[in-house]
């Protein structure tokens, strides 16, 4: 049992309640990070005794505090500190509201609501199967499978991959083309091996500020190409001295925009036009798509041997599965063998030994239908709560992925919204932060011009947590 550093020095003659002291000291201890996330706080009876006041008092407190996300309340259990994704620290205790909802005498510091554009629901992850296939592969092991393994990755997963890319997104390509590493990171990292270095990448503006940085971080020159509703402009992409184009075009993140036929066959004819011209398709979650079919990939479309295709389970499965996996074109896949075939694998056997078994016995399958239609669910529900934000905002949803754009139309900064959103214990997240012309210094002339966009990712919110959060929007932005 959590004793608490009982500092608290309860003053009748202060001027607040006991359970307001109660209350304000447990409260500031959390965010000082003195009392620490999923923490154990005493009984209502214990603190009542120790204390010397009723138990009706310390019941009061800890009610405040489990009504703002402190606390949370577990049955049988007790009291525990709240979970929290970040802290924001606070200045001062009085401080003035954002301007559009008024003042508000306590800031709060911990967010209830997040929209997070990344984050999934795990609450249907298959546990118990994911277990007994684990179980199984280990009581069933032998030397080989803790021996190093092929450095592209197992044979045998590489090769259910390859069927599993072909029947669901069009992939054409051959198990000797797959490569498996842990995560996307990885994959890109290699690429710049298999490239050379001091290659120019373009990339799409706004675009997965991950894969810029790490662009970045190899020393490529980056180009920031503008987007039409039709995806990359490839006539600003041949204004640039790229040799590298990376898109999104089934579901591009952030905006949703799917690039059509039309604008892939000018991608594809851009890269077809020099020797050393790619195309890196990053298909990250071309699985959640909730009218028709999954579009076709752009590989599908590619017959010149001129786009690496590059994939993940992260969002399909689980973040902590960490196997993503990448196409190469023939030319590259030999650079790749003579050059860097000699690093080894980042994904275990046995990892890769359990994903194999999950997709070939039919689990996968069954456990995208069910999130998909989970995620429809959702999808439409969060349509249907933001009719009533139709006069103040442009909504933008692609029908796919786990996000919606929202685009203001009364020229309100993206700051100021996302300010008053944070008054009301909601985050949502700011488009700017995803525009890499302004990391390297081509916008600042435009950002008058440009319309506040909010994203708002509904993945790993409860629909009833949804509601709650965007009626809370709707109070912040003063919507009627």
């Amino acid at each position: 049992m959590k004793e608490l550093p009982i500092h608290i020095q309860l003053q009748p003659e202060s001027g607040k309640t006991l359970y307001e002291q109660i209350y304000g000291f447990i409260r500031d201890e959390i965010r000082a990070g003195n009392l620490l996330q999923n923490e154990k706080l005493p009984s209502a009876r214990f603190l009542a005794d120790y204390l010397q006041v009723s138990r009706t008092t310390v019941d009061m407190a800890y009610g405040q505090l489990v009504s703002e996300g402190y606390l949370e309340a577990r049955a049988r259990k007790g009291y525990f500190v709240g979970t929290f994704e970040e802290l924001y620290a606070i200045d001062g205790a009085h401080k003035s509201g954002p301007g559009m909802s008024g003042s508000r005498a306590d800031e709060q510091t911990s967010i209830r609501y997040d929209f997070s554009p990344n984050a999934i629901d795990m609450r249907f992850f298959p546990y118990a199967t994911w277990k007994k296939i684990t179980k199984n592969i280990l009581v069933d092991a032998n030397s080989q499978l803790f021996s190093l393994g092929e450095p592209q990755g197992d044979l045998a997963l590489r090769t259910t991959i390859c069927r599993y890319l072909h029947g669901s997104r069009g992939v054409n390509c051959v198990p000797e083309q797959i490569i498996i590493g842990a995560g996307n990171d990885y994959l890109l990292l290699l690429l710049e091996k298999i490239l050379g270095r001091h290659v120019h990448v373009a990339m799409e503006d706004p675009t997965y500020v991950k894969a810029y940085r790490i662009f970045c971080s190899c020393a490529y020159p980056v180009s920031v190409v503008p987007m039409d509703e039709n995806g990359m402009r490839v006539d600003c992409l041949r204004q640039t001295d790229a040799q590298i184009a990376y898109v999104m075009p089934s579901n591009q993140y952030p905006t949703g925009i799917a690039m059509p036929i039309g604008r892939r066959m000018e991608l594809l004819k851009w890269a077809a036009e020099e020797e050393n011209h790619y195309v890196i398709e990053d298909d990250y979650d071309s699985e959640f798509r909730y009218k028709g079919k999954p579009l076709p990939s752009l590989q599908a479309s590619d017959k010149a041997g001129k786009v690496v295709y590059i994939g993940t389970f992260s969002k399909a499965i689980a973040p902590a599965i960490r196997i993503s996996y990448m196409v190469l074109p023939y030319p590259l896949l030999e650079r790749y063998r003579s050059g860097c075939a000699f690093y080894s694998s980042t994904v275990s056997r046995i990892d890769q030994t359990i994903l194999n078994e999950f997709i070939q016995d039919g689990y996968f399958e069954r456990y995208l239908n069910k999130m998909r239609k989970r995620y429809k669910e959702k999808h439409d529900l969060i349509l249907n709560e933001l009719r009533s934000f139709e006069k103040a905002f442009h909504i933008s949803a692609s029908n796919a992925g786990l996000h919606v754009v929202l685009t203001d139309k009364m020229g309100r900064r993206e700051e100021e919204l996302a300010q008053a959103a944070r008054w009301e214990d909601v985050k949502v997240y700011q488009m700017k932060d995803f525009r890499m012309s302004r990391d390297i210094g081509e916008s600042e002339a435009t950002d008058a011009n440009e319309q506040a966009a909010l994203i708002l990712g509904y993945g790993a919110l409860e629909q009833e947590e949804m509601k709650e959060g965007l009626a809370r929007l709707r109070k912040a932005w003063e919507l009627k």
